[in-house]
């Protein structure tokens, strides 16, 4: 019980001392001074390699290719061969259109016998005859539907007058209006025959002038054919273009990017084979948002960094921004509309990625992930303090604490530029005087306060992506 006692005395003094002290000297606080140096604004996102251009292997026909042994990595020249179609099926081909040729060739003979059209000819004349007989009997045949026509016509008045005066009876008077409604169809029937036989009469009459014309026009024939045989011998030409695409070359010295199959199948034109590209061409595409984009111009300095870079951070400038925006889903699930800006790489260390490649210490292909920090604004003689010094008042504006005669000042401030960790000062503050870094919620404008100085931040490259 001694004991505890003890320790609740040491406990007490150790706590008032701790009181008295802070009292006398202030709570400690971190600072850091405000400095004049340079400062730059910037805007950092994520990016990721790309090239320019790159180079599709497609399939000029539809057929089978061959296994194609390139895997992605391996370096080729141009006009290296990196793909060919099945030599045999260009064979067959070539050989239908071969065949195709020489069919032509046979139709021409064929073309300049007319000893079947003579024969057609007689044959015609032959059916003339025919029809001319047929149309006079339909002529006969009409001449006794119209008389016929008339009997009924005459017969059906008489049978109707005396159906009036009652002499005849109901079924004798419909009996003679039905043979007078069957003698004018089978009239009209025989007039509707008439006319087809005078119309395939007059048809007939052409058949042996259309065989005469036929006969004559087979010199015209004869240069058709001609035209359609040089067509083909074109087709044949084509086919033999065909074999020659189908030996597939590297249009420039670069790497296999990407091999879509190895194996011998068939695909269809335009499948690409292969892509391939010059990894001596990299530039970084980054996707910025649109309401930082307004402050992105073509020429502005660029620094690349990430571990796909390595320690050493790579140097570039903006080289385009896509006039066009697209809308992305962030890792958070929030839709935002970004626009495209693409970065070349310095030369000199464009160089330096060449020869850590050609020695192998570093190899830095296509669509690795890296961050980009686009500088839009640099001021080399700025008055700047930490960026965590910083917060919103109550009115949206800027403010600091800044220490003063021992006591923490409240004070509304005038930013400039500004990044992850300086902001420039325009108004508010004075260079040399103290600011809190990350000021305790609790901290009140006139309070005590004891600065711990703190080395001020500067902006660095982080080594994550």
């Amino acid at each position: 019980m001694r004991n505890y006692i003890i320790i609740g005395v040491v406990v007490a003094v150790l706590l008032g001392a701790a009181a008295s002290f802070f009292m006398k000297n202030g709570t400690p606080v971190e600072a850091a001074a405000a400095k004049v140096g340079p400062v730059r604004e910037t805007i950092d996102e994520r990016g990721k390699t790309r090239l320019p251009r790159v180079y599709d292997i497609s399939m000029p026909i539809n057929g089978r290719v061959e296994a194609i042994n390139l895997v992605e990595g391996t370096p080729v020249k141009r006009d290296q061969v990196v793909a060919r179609v099945v030599p045999a099926d260009l064979k067959l081909t070539v050989d239908a259109a071969t065949a195709a040729v020489e069919r032509l060739d046979a139709s021409l003979k064929e073309n300049d016998d007319a000893s079947v059209e003579n024969v057609s000819l007689q044959q015609a004349y032959k059916f003339v005859e025919s029809m001319d007989r047929t149309v006079e009997a339909a002529k006969e045949r009409v001449r006794a539907g119209a008389a016929r026509l008339e009997f009924e016509k005459r017969h059906y008045e008489r049978i109707d007058q005396l159906w009036k005066q009652k002499t005849q009876t109901d079924e004798q008077h419909d009996q003679a209006r039905l043979s007078l409604v069957q003698a004018d169809v089978e009239y009209q029937q025989d007039q509707l025959v008439l006319r087809a036989m005078e119309a395939m009469r007059a048809a007939t009459f052409l058949m042996p002038t259309s065989l005469k014309e036929y006969i004559g026009r087979k010199q015209l024939t004869h240069g058709v054919l001609e035209r359609q045989k040089k067509e083909a011998q074109v087709e044949l030409q084509q086919v033999e273009q065909d074999v020659e695409r189908g030996t597939m070359r590297s249009p420039i010295d670069g790497v296999v990017l990407e091999r879509a199959s190895s194996e011998e199948r068939v695909v269809t034109a335009g499948t690409v084979l292969l892509k391939i590209g010059n990894l001596n061409d990299l530039e970084v595409e980054v996707d910025v948002l649109s309401q930082e984009v307004v402050k992105v111009k073509k020429g502005q300095p660029c620094e690349i960094f990430g571990p796909a870079i390595g320690d050493m951070p790579l140097r570039g400038a903006v080289q385009s921004i896509y006039p066009a925006g697209f809308t992305k889903v962030s890792s958070l699930g929030v839709e935002q509309q970004r626009v495209k800006v693409i970065i070349q790489l310095n030369s000199e260390d464009k160089k330096r990625l060449i020869e850590q490649r050609a020695t192998g210490t570093w190899d830095l292909g296509v669509d690795y992930r890296v961050r980009a920090r686009i500088i839009t604004a640099e001021k080399p003689d700025a008055l700047f303090v930490p960026r965590s010094a910083l917060f919103r008042g109550a009115d949206g504006e800027w403010q600091v604490f800044v220490i003063r005669d021992g006591k923490s000042k409240l004070q509304a401030i005038t930013t400039g530029l500004m990044n992850d960790q300086q902001v420039q000062v325009l108004k508010g503050i004075a260079s040399g005087e103290l600011v809190v870094l990350a000021p305790e919620t609790n901290l009140t404008d006139g309070a005590a306060v004891r600065p711990i100085e703190r080395a001020m931040a500067v902006e660095t490259v982080a080594s994550g992506d």
